[in-house]
């Protein structure tokens, strides 16, 4: 028997994380300037075999987040607090070798732009193979094969020859596969893919989307999917973050929250998303950019934009809130069915 889409989000919630991500927080520090909070205690959860999605505009925190969980971030200049745990490790407490060895072996990640990812003076079977050589002990000459088959397996042509080419070589397509090939190489536990379809044409997005969706239905591994498209969410994710200012202001299993947004962001990336079914209609954005917000600290930062405020949300921080599910960071919510917190449930339990 086949097993439904219903059954097998089931099975994965019944596991236990494979990463937690508690109160994570990034704040940046330029002599003479105020400190800058990019990421906001951000707590969620990923289990094996299961896509999490972080959603928001540029400037909302995703990339920071990735960067900060990878340890990727510069050494001056920031603080991080709060806590990553993979498998039981925190990888925020781990030295930098201790890291590097985890980096690429067990968590590895897919950036936005391949061109300036991949090292434009190596060859691409080097690239490839140098990740075998790290993590598995090869040699390179019984690394070059396996880097071929793993172009295959990622649909790039003629992997045998694709070896010896430079990533200019390649089309935008190609050196986004290549990128994938390496972050898998040696079948990572997690995935983190930054924005992996950003430039490219949609028919070479879909067979990206594809392509991660059919590594995560195979081999178990758990992906966090970086992007401001909800297209993309809609056909990847089982559960969304959405992400305000560097905070999380909304979290749901992606049908329900597609179905029912209840917060004023999430409504608005909705309504400006182009229907097939509206052709002629004009689309409704959200005003101003993500620069337009109020400190966390006293008010929600999405007030200045949001499409129904009341005064309560320039003057008092909203909490997140768990029921059913479902989170909200919101004092007035798009629709009025929602139960609010169950009991005994707080910000520090929202991450499921």
């Amino acid at each position: 028997m086949t097993t439904t889409t219903t059954e097998r989000r089931a099975a994965v919630r019944e596991t236990a994380p494979l990463l937690s991500v508690r109160d994570l927080t990034v704040t940046f520090q330029r002599h003479g300037e105020e400190p800058f909070r990019a990421v906001d205690g951000v707590s969620f959860d990923v289990r094996p075999g299961e896509t999490v999605g972080l959603v928001g505009e540029s400037g909302c925190g995703k990339s920071v987040t990735s960067l900060a969980i990878m340890r990727l971030l510069p050494k001056r200049g920031n603080k991080v607090t709060g806590t990553v745990n993979f498998e039981g490790t925190d990888l925020l407490s781990l030295s930098d070798a201790k890291m590097r060895d985890r980096r690429g072996r067990d968590i590895a990640m897919v950036f936005q732009d391949p061109l300036s990812s991949l090292n434009p003076v190596v060859p691409l079977g080097v690239q490839v193979a140098e990740v075998l050589e790290r993590h598995r002990g090869m040699s390179r000459k019984a690394a070059m094969p396996v880097a071929a088959e793993l172009l295959k397996r990622v649909g790039i042509p003629d992997p045998v020859r694709r070896l010896r080419d430079y990533p200019h070589q390649l089309s935008g397509g190609m050196r986004q596969r290549a990128l994938i090939a390496i972050a898998v190489a040696c079948a990572p536990r997690l995935l983190i893919a930054d924005e992996p379809t950003t430039a490219l044409d949609v028919t070479i997005q879909a067979q990206i989307l594809a392509l991660l969706k059919e590594l995560v239905e195979d081999t178990g591994t758990a992906l966090i999917m970086i992007t401001h498209d909800l297209g993309v969410v809609a056909g990847l994710c089982d559960e969304v973050n959405v992400l305000y200012g560097g905070r999380i202001v909304e979290r749901g299993d992606r049908h329900p929250l597609f179905r029912d947004p209840r917060h004023p962001y999430t409504n608005g990336l909705l309504a400006s998303i182009p229907r097939l079914d509206a052709a002629g209609e004009r689309l409704t954005p959200i005003p101003g950019s993500v620069a337009d917000n109020l400190p966390w600290d006293h008010a929600c930062a999405f007030a200045p934009r949001c499409s129904q405020p009341i005064e309560i949300c320039t003057q008092v921080t909203p909490q997140l809130e768990v029921a059913d599910g479902r989170a909200l960071r919101c004092h007035n919510p798009v629709t009025s069915g929602w139960s609010g917190p169950s009991a005994g449930q707080t910000e520090g339990d929202v991450a499921r």
